[in-house]
């Protein structure tokens, strides 16, 4: 049996010679990439991922590979995270003892020569992130294997396919280590080690499902038969291993597994791989298929195969490295040379707040080299903000929205207090006037909170090259202009609300477009005469304003009215008051201020005003000036 084993240790030693030439330069390249994250971590880089169901046999493939017993074995689930394995073939020298080692990639420097505590340490890391009750994580584990005995490879130990949870598994745990697997196979650059156990159907063998819908066509897959041994008497897997059954491009290879039983009396791997060596040997049907079994011809075909499909994908992979290398180079060239003394630092900070307030001055003053011809930004931005959108709030604004006749009168009303009204009050006037003026105040805000965006929107999109350099100051800088503007919005909102107070405080009557008493007499006037007409009141002349202020308008006309009768007795009052200041010798100098009638002729004798018809009444009051003058007597 040792002279099996050394025979074995020739025929992989005869074959370390393939792939040293570029598969070593893939494993550097998984040194640099593994500690990477961000871009270099999405490079695809070719490796073989092994995928299975469990219980399939595919720690024991790997160890058989390896030649080592180091990974966790058991009836349950034992790779619960990706393993990646990295076997690197070193020649021997002549002061190379020739002994392997292992090194995990989150304990660089540490060599591991007992591989028992390599399996305890891959315990203990799958525990600390998937716990110890049979969770599964995404997370990988590093290992890198130096031995005289490998070939240069990389495989990636995926957790078996299982369907019923179990322990602190979630109910959808074969969802979750599917998406995890095809996350590997699916990438064009990886290689699929499907193994599947002799004694089950391989047309229902769940890796080779899953290898088609990565690789439909099968031209990166190569299928493992495992326990070719315990297969039932008078069975064998001849017509799995020449792809009767289903059928792949690069083959098939038949293994012979480590039972439990020998796990348990831990019978060597050297023991095993002769067992293996003589079961194929000695069979009637698999002795004619020895380029097919064996762990030995995995292990050649797996490097063959891995080695041209590198030599395949290498060209790409150098120019997708050199397009980074580039890209890279460019910003590191922008973020300039390294200061080391505090002058520079200070005089490097000066200026860069300097181009950033004259990058922002540019852009509202439509300096800016960068200007954009899809859409309106900076000082234009900020006028379209005013000149358009502000102006259109305001002119929808409806001076009586939400103010009914009804609301009017009982204003009216409100203001007489207990006393009738002679002339239409002006307080209820103001007050409904005040009310209308305070919706002004929305539009405002809401034009000022647009303002403020665009400001903000403006502080983040100042391009100073330098501030790639230093993230931490961009942040920084972002934080302060932002409180400087948000600090600037109260007092705008204070200087806004002053503003309409102000508006609100002072009615001004006095502009041409206010409707006083004598535009609303003559708004009535019209109103009146249309109707006797019979023409339709709508159709007419009148202004919108004057539509607006039709209710004051009739109101001034029926107080007009009753005015006449009170100017009447007035007049017979102060002329029995000037008769007895005569007859009593009164001062002829004194002056008395009577008030003429000025809303028709005299009212003779007898006569009173409400006799009179309203019609003729009108008509005279269209005639006469609208206002009321006193006259010295």
């Amino acid at each position: 049996m040792g002279e099996e084993a050394s025979f074995s240790n020739k025929n992989v030693a005869a074959s370390t010679t393939i792939g040293s030439s570029v598969i070593p330069i893939i494993n550097r390249l998984q040194d640099i990439f593994s500690p990477v994250d961000g871009e270099l971590s999405k490079i695809s880089l070719p490796q073989v991922a092994v995928v299975g169901s469990q219980s399939s046999g595919k720690s024991s493939v790997l160890e058989a590979l390896v030649g080592r017993d180091f990974l966790p074995r058991g009836c349950d689930i034992c790779t619960r995270r990706p393993l990646a394995l990295m076997l690197v073939n070193r020649p021997r020298n002549p002061g190379d003892d020739g002994r392997e080692w292992a090194e995990f990639r989150h304990l660089p420097g540490k060599r591991f020569f007992d591989f028992t505590k390599v399996r305890q340490e891959i315990m203990a890391e799958t525990n600390k992130e998937a716990g110890s009750n049979r969770g599964v994580s995404e997370k990988q584990i590093g290992l890198k294997i130096s031995s005289p005995n490998v070939l240069n490879m990389t495989l990636v130990d995926l957790p078996g396919i299982t369907k019923v949870p179990v322990g602190d598994q979630p109910t959808d745990i074969e969802a979750r280590i599917r998406k995890m697997i095809m996350a590997y196979i699916r990438q064009e650059n990886c290689i699929i080690l499907a193994v599947s156990p002799a004694n089950s159907d391989l047309a229902t063998s769940d890796a080779l499902q899953m290898a088609r819908e990565a690789d439909p066509t099968g031209s990166r897959t190569i299928g493992v038969i495992t326990k070719l041994d315990i297969m039932d008497r008078g069975t064998n897997a001849c017509n799995f291993l020449l792809g009767k059954v289903v059928p792949l491009r690069l083959g098939y290879v038949g293994v012979v597994n480590r039972s439990q039983e020998d796990i348990n009396k831990n019978r060597s791997m050297q023991d095993a791989l002769a067992y293996e060596k003589n079961f194929f040997r000695d069979h009637p049907v698999y002795n004619g298929l020895s380029d097919r079994c064996g762990i030995p011809q995995l292990a050649k075909k797996l490097n063959q195969i891995l080695e041209q499909h590198i030599r395949m994908v290498l060209p790409g992979l150098k120019s997708e490295l050199h397009s980074r290398l580039n890209a890279v180079a460019k910003e590191l060239q922008k973020y300039g040379d390294v200061m080391e003394s505090k002058a520079e630092k200070e005089t490097m900070l000066l200026n860069i707040l300097t181009k950033y307030c004259e990058a922002f001055s540019a852009m509202v003053d439509g300096r800016s080299q960068e200007i954009s011809t899809k859409e309106l930004s900076g000082g234009a931005r900020i006028r379209y903000i005013f000149q358009s959108i502000f102006v259109k709030t305001l002119e929808e604004v409806d001076p009586c929205q939400d103010l009914t006749d009804e609301d009017i009168r009982t204003a009216i009303q409100n203001a007489t207090g207990p006393r009738n009204a002679l002339f239409v009050p002006e307080v209820p006037f103001e007050v409904l006037v005040r009310r209308q003026i305070a919706r002004l105040l929305d539009p405002c805000l809401q034009c000022l909170r647009f303002v403020y965006d665009e400001l903000i929107k403006m502080s983040h999109a100042c391009a100073v090259t330098e501030l790639q350099r230093f993230p931490v100051l961009r942040r920084h800088l972002d934080d302060v202009m932002g409180k400087f503007i948000r600090d600037s919005v109260r007092p705008a909102e204070r200087m806004i609300d002053s503003l309409i107070e102000i508006e609100m405080d002072y009615i001004n009557s006095s502009n041409p477009n206010f409707v006083g008493g004598k535009k609303a007499v003559e708004v009535a006037m019209q109103q009146l005469k249309s109707s006797q007409d019979g023409t339709d009141g709508e159709k007419g002349t009148l202004s919108e304003i004057g539509q607006r202020f039709r209710l004051t308008s009739q109101l001034f006309l029926s107080f007009s009215l009753n005015f006449l009768g009170i100017l009447e007795l007035s007049g017979r009052h102060s002329q029995s008051n000037n008769q007895r200041a005569a007859s009593v010798g009164g001062n002829s100098s004194s002056r008395t201020w009577v008030f003429p009638i000025i809303f028709g002729g005299k009212v003779q004798a007898g006569e009173s005003p409400a006799s009179r018809s309203p019609h003729e009444t009108l008509h005279n009051v269209e005639q006469l000036p609208s206002t009321i003058q006193l006259t010295e007597v």
